[in-house]
């Protein structure tokens, strides 16, 4: 299936100076395909009967749970390509179809458990948890339909193509006016005459369009309830006996809505994110880790990117991308060090705070009890500027601990790149 996901920024292009990202953090919840469809399921969409299997021994019963003429077995991963992909163990295919029951529990015991690789993969691959059987219905035609949040149209938009199946990107690219957009009044919600419209841009008439009329408004309400940034179905296709079933799913969320979406939040596995970037969201850190050896802590997304380019321009490397926020504490501090600290790439740390929200005394006190309590072995430079700097700069020269003072981001910067020399 493709993917069209929303990513937050990688602070790995900015300006000419390049810092290589080795884990993106993203920003909106990512559910598997069994998640969304079970989301989806609950909403009266048409989707596939489905079971899921996470260890050895429900691989041996799942699909003796569906009875059905075909069974589809998929591995669950969040990355597209799967059918593909290439397991460690050699195993070609993390999607599998076969009619004989008997088969599904050697498919499955051959992708749990093993690292999948397919093109939309970190290299090695991401190791397979769980496994989904469905039944396999047989596609008559394929299309492809999705309801996105767009910055350029400042509320949701539909997109959709009577080509499905295959990689929207290509079909954007070779042939854009298969492509149709539409967007949508989130006041008013989504028309009748919308769906309909859409319905007939994607192929569906007759009573199969009233049913692709009936998915795609019923796809938009979940869209809103859930506060969804995206829904991917491809493929969104039509049966030999002329049912409208959404085959492939693919579901983010806005991570502002947690406070109120706590059950779909719940379901995170966070199997397949960074555990530093894991770590760091317990804290409401801004974690990215990248893999250079000079450590980060800075203020403000826009002064961390600053500060990773000026560090690539002294020839050095940034280890990560680390925003403490406005309200950060002294246990954030503290937490944000031992962070940085246990990545072993790490071989200095630069702290570059400029006050307007921030406390520099609270940033100096974090620092310095972090040393103490994790016994700092590492260079450590610090600039402050900003509010209560006077007094955090007192704080920084009580502690007597080893800690280098610059004057300015550039003079940090160098001070942290010559410590490593």
């Amino acid at each position: 299936m493709c993917h069209i996901n929303q990513q937050r920024a990688k602070p790995a292009n900015h300006g000419s100076h390049k810092a290589s990202v080795t884990a993106s953090q993203v920003r909106w919840l990512n559910l598997q395909e069994y998640q969304s469809k079970k989301l989806m399921a609950e909403a009266g969409i048409a989707v596939q009967k489905f079971k899921v299997a996470s260890t050895p021994e429900e691989a041996a019963t799942v699909a003796s749970q569906i009875t059905v003429p075909e069974y589809v077995v998929k591995a669950q991963i969040l990355a597209g390509g799967r059918g593909k992909g290439t397991f460690d163990n050699g195993f070609k295919g993390g999607v599998k179809l076969t009619k004989n029951q008997a088969d599904v529990e050697d498919l499955i015991k051959n992708m749990l458990g093993h690292k999948l690789t397919t093109k939309q993969t970190p290299k090695g691959g991401v190791k397979v948890t769980k496994v989904m059987v469905a039944e396999a219905l047989d596609i008559q035609r394929e299309t492809y339909f999705a309801i996105l949040m767009d910055r350029a149209y400042g509320g949701p938009v539909m997109v959709g193509s009577p080509e499905g199946g295959v990689d929207i990107e290509e079909v954007a690219e070779k042939k854009p006016s298969a492509i149709f957009k539409d967007p949508i009044d989130i006041m008013t919600g989504m028309t009748d005459a919308q769906a309909v419209f859409m319905a007939k841009n994607l192929g569906f008439d007759g009573e199969q369009g009233k049913q692709a009329a009936d998915q795609i408004k019923r796809l938009y309400d979940l869209f809103i309830k859930v506060d969804a940034t995206q829904v991917e179905i491809n493929p969104f296709g039509e049966t030999e006996d002329g049912r409208v079933v959404c085959f492939d799913a693919k579901m983010n969320f806005d991570d502002n809505a947690s406070f109120r979406q706590k059950e779909i939040f719940a379901m995170d596995e966070m199997a397949e994110s960074d555990p530093r970037e894991v770590e760091a969201a317990k804290h409401n850190l801004n974690y990215i880790g990248m893999d250079g050896n000079i450590a980060c802590l800075v203020n403000g997304a826009g002064l961390a990117m600053a500060t990773m380019d000026i560090i690539k321009l002294h020839g050095g490397s940034p280890a990560n991308f680390l925003d403490v926020g406005g309200t950060v504490t002294e246990d954030q501090v503290f937490s944000a060090f031992k962070l940085l600290t246990s990545d072993s790439q790490v071989k200095a740390i630069l702290v570059n705070i400029f006050g307007g929200i921030v406390n520099c005394a609270t940033i100096a006190k974090g620092i310095t009890n972090a040393c103490k309590s994790i016994n700092l072995q590492l260079p450590l430079v610090v600039r402050l500027e900003g509010t209560n700097v006077d007094e955090a700069k007192q704080i920084l020269k009580d502690s007597k601990l080893p800690i280098v003072s610059a004057g300015d981001l550039d003079d940090a910067a160098k001070k942290a790149v010559a410590s490593l020399r």
